[in-house]
Parts: structure tokens; sequence; C-alpha cells
């Protein structure tokens, strides 16, 4: 039966009969002009990444560019050398791991903007800030809401919340929101390295079946201590007293805001339980609890409750609510989707090329596992952690668990090293322009590290090697 599947889809896609044989047929070009080409190409639109904010160009521009050109590169030498198979295999291969993640973020995405639409969010902001609590209070509150917050949402979206409650409450104290602002970095990034819904790193690990779900919950007290060892230090830098009162009422939760939180943590279950119990790839799970954002949002618009004001609708008009989840959906983060895939695409095609195995032979054989590891976290502060990860997801070194745990709580919290080693941290020198900058953030650096190197001790210590 199984034969006869294959010789069906052969006819039908002629290019999977020659996939056995192609797998075979690579050539290391490392040292070929077409390796050296791929990677100045590389390198050249990664610094536009880098520069994105002095230029504003879109991160996604360069890497697709540089995607496309280092596979036309690829498939034109094994063309001309009579293997036109080998790079649409190796390439379809890499496409296939990228379709994966793109819908498991994308209805994951479109929950976080269905839930700032009703509300949710504004309405725990305008708590916080309508509480009245010291600043201390607030440094602590803000960077532990976004350490528990990250994990379930993603840690760019936790920070920018964390970040706005900051900015309303702390406009008098410069130096309180830019402390408060590297905390919540920290404290974002800290709380999404123990879960494969925090980071886009550990939904790699996971969705490629390295680290079980329950598994990354051992990485739970290393990110603590990740979080806990700066904030400490940086807690007695916070000036004293209290912010003035704040004025204003409580934003109102729209219409089934709570349900919609609800219903994301059933598709968290459902992905899960697809994976643990049906061995079917998450992202099916997700895309059934799109389903279910779907038909409660039919019946949002259906129920005529919302955000009109009964008082402004004349007698006898319906009210309706302009709920739309396809709205949701188009505001998606689609230029950090589209970043992803041009970083699946090039980097692995430099690993096709044969680069990612001499970068795993230094790394993982010359150097160890551990300083490898943590070498990983270092770098993922100076280039996106997601190419880093990637690249070790596809290098697959031979290593213990604890080693894959290791990595993927150095390559979840190194961003924090440097404001521009996370999404979140470029985020907030955006939102919060003039307090919190670069240098403000190095200023702190010294500790930021003490804490990283306490997590993978904690780690080691707990985990093993």
């Amino acid at each position: 039966m199984k034969q006869l599947l294959f010789i069906i889809l052969a006819m039908l896609v002629p290019s999977i009969a020659f996939a056995s044989d192609a797998v075979h047929q690579t050539v290391d070009l490392t040292a070929h002009w077409v390796g050296y080409a791929a990677i100045a190409i590389f390198v050249l639109a990664y610094t536009l990444v880098i520069l994105e904010e002095q230029l504003h160009l879109r991160k996604s521009k360069p890497v697709l560019l540089a995607a496309g050109l280092i596979w036309i590169l690829i498939a034109a030498y094994y063309t001309s050398h009579g293997m036109p198979h080998a790079a649409e295999v190796a390439i379809r291969h890499n496409f296939l791991e990228y379709t994966e993640l793109f819908f498991f973020l994308l209805v994951a995405m479109t929950y976080i903007n269905a839930m700032l639409e009703r509300d949710v969010f504004n309405a725990l902001r305008d708590w916080l800030v309508i509480k009245g609590f010291s600043y201390k209070a607030l440094f602590w509150l803000t960077g532990i809401l976004a350490f528990f917050i990250s994990p379930i949402a993603d840690n760019l979206t936790t920070a920018l919340i964390m970040c706005a409650v900051v900015l309303a409450v702390g406009k008098d104290e410069p130096k309180f929101i830019a402390l408060s602002c590297i905390n919540i970095v920290v404290g974002a990034n800290a709380g999404g390295a123990f879960s494969p819904f925090g980071d886009i790193t550990t939904l790699m690990v996971w969705q490629k079946g390295i680290v079980q779900f329950s598994e990354f919950f051992h990485l739970f007290i290393p990110s603590v201590v990740n979080f806990i060892i700066p904030a400490f230090i940086m807690q007695f830098a916070i000036p004293s007293g209290k912010p003035k009162a704040q004025s204003g009422k409580m934003t109102p939760i729209k219409h089934g805001g709570l349900v919609i939180v609800g219903l994301f943590i059933l598709t968290i279950i459902t992905a899960v339980s697809f994976h643990n119990f049906l061995h079917l790839p998450p992202v099916f799970g997700m895309m059934l609890g799109l389903a279910y954002l779907k038909f409660f949002g039919y019946y949002i618009r259906k129920s005529g409750q919302g955000e009109i004001d009964k008082s402004d609708i004349p007698t006898g008009h319906q009210i309706a609510d302009d709920f739309d989840i396809f709205d949701k959906i188009a505001k998606a983060e689609w230029d950090t989707l589209f970043f992803f895939y041009g970083v699946i695409l090039a980097v692995g095609g430099l690993g096709f090329i044969g680069y990612l195995g001499m970068a795993s032979e230094f790394m993982y054989g010359e150097l160890g596992a551990t300083n490898a590891n943590i070498l990983v976290g270092v770098l993922s502060a100076i280039v996106d952690n997601i190419p880093v990860m990637f690249a070790v997801l596809t290098m697959n070194p031979d290593m213990s668990h604890a080693q894959w745990l290791l990595v993927t709580l150095t390559a979840g919290v190194g961003g924090s090293l440097l404001s521009v080693g996370s999404a979140a941290g470029v985020a907030l020198m955006g939102q919060a322009r003039g307090y919190y900058t670069f240098f403000s953030h190095l200023k702190w650096t010294p500790v930021i590290a003490l804490g990283y190197a306490a997590s993978i001790y904690v780690h080691l210590l707990i985990n093993g090697t």
C-alpha cells in the first residue's frame, strides 16, 4: 500500500521520485565561488536587518531577496552539473519546515490581535495605572507580569503592553522608565524561554520534536534566575516615591474578550494534545483552534453586543458588533512572518552549501557542547536568535537532552544582553524613544550577563549536562 501511494505521488509530483537520489547528490561548495557569493549575500542582507531602525527598511525585504538569490545560485550550479532535482528536494524540505511554523504563528497572532481589539490588555494596563503603586512596586509588577504573560502570548506583545504602563505612570521619572524597560525586556525573554509559545525559537525546538512540551518547564527555575538577579540589583537604582495619582476610568473589556482568552488557552491545549496523544504536528491543533475563534466571532457579530453605545442608537435599530476575524488575520505581523521565511530559506541554503556542517564541527567538535551553546546565546544578542537557532537545528549536533535544553535557554535569554538582541528590545526602543536606548541598556549589560551566567549554572546543576 505504501509503495502504491508513493508511485501515485511520484506521478503527481515527479520531483518526489528523485528525492532519495537527490538527497545524496550534494556537493561541498564552501570553497567555491557560489559559497562565497552566498555568504556575502547573507551578510549584506543581515547588515540591512540590523540597520532597520536607521534605514526605515522593513527587515523582511533584504532576507527575502537574499533567500531567492542564494537558492538561484545553488540551483544553477546543480542544474549545470546534471543534478537538477537536488536543490528542489532541499528547498521543499526547508519550505515545509517554514509552512508549519507560519500557520502556527499566524493563529497565535490572530488570537493576540483579537484580545487587543477586545481591550483585554488595555483593561490590564488601566488597572495597573489607576491602582497607584510606587515606582519600585511598578518596576516589579511589570517585570513579573512580563515574565508570566510571555509564555502564553509572545514576548514582543507582552513587552509593548507593559511598556505602555510604564510610560503612562512614569513620564516624570526618565530613569524609572529606562530601568523598567530593561527589566521588561529581560522578564519577557526569560519567560518565553520555558514555554513553546513564548518565543519563535522555543516553538521551533518543540515542533522539531527535540524537546517535549512538558520538558520545557525544566527551564522554569533557570529562567526565574535569569530574570530575578538583574531585577534585584536594578531595583536599588529605582527612584523612591510613587507617580502622581492617575485620573480616568477603567477601559471595559468588550463583549467576548474573556471568552477569547479562554479559547486561546483551549487552542494551546488542543495543539499540545495533537502532538502528545495523536502524534500529529501541533500546527493542526492550532488551525482547529482558529476554527473556535471563527465560530465565536460569528456569534459576537450576531449577538448584537459590543463597542457601540446603545444610547447612540435610534429606537428600533439593530445593534451590530463589527468584530471581523479576517481583520485580525490581516493585522498579523506579516513583516515578521516574511522575515522568518527569508531566514529559514537563506540559512537552509547556507546549510546545503556546507557552511553549517563546518560551523557545527568547530563549535560542537572543538569547543564542546556546553561552550558552544553558551556561545549561541551570546550570538543571539548580536544576530537575531531565529537564524541562530535554525542553524543549530539544521546542524543537529549529537548532544545530550540537557544540552538541547541549554541551547533552548541560551537562545531565548541571550538576546537580553543587548537592546538590539531581541524583538522586545528593538520594539521598546521605538516605543520609549528617548528614555530607553541602546546605551541605557548597555550600562546594565554586566548585570544582565550575571543573570545569564547564573541561569546556565542553575540549569546544569538541576538538569545535568
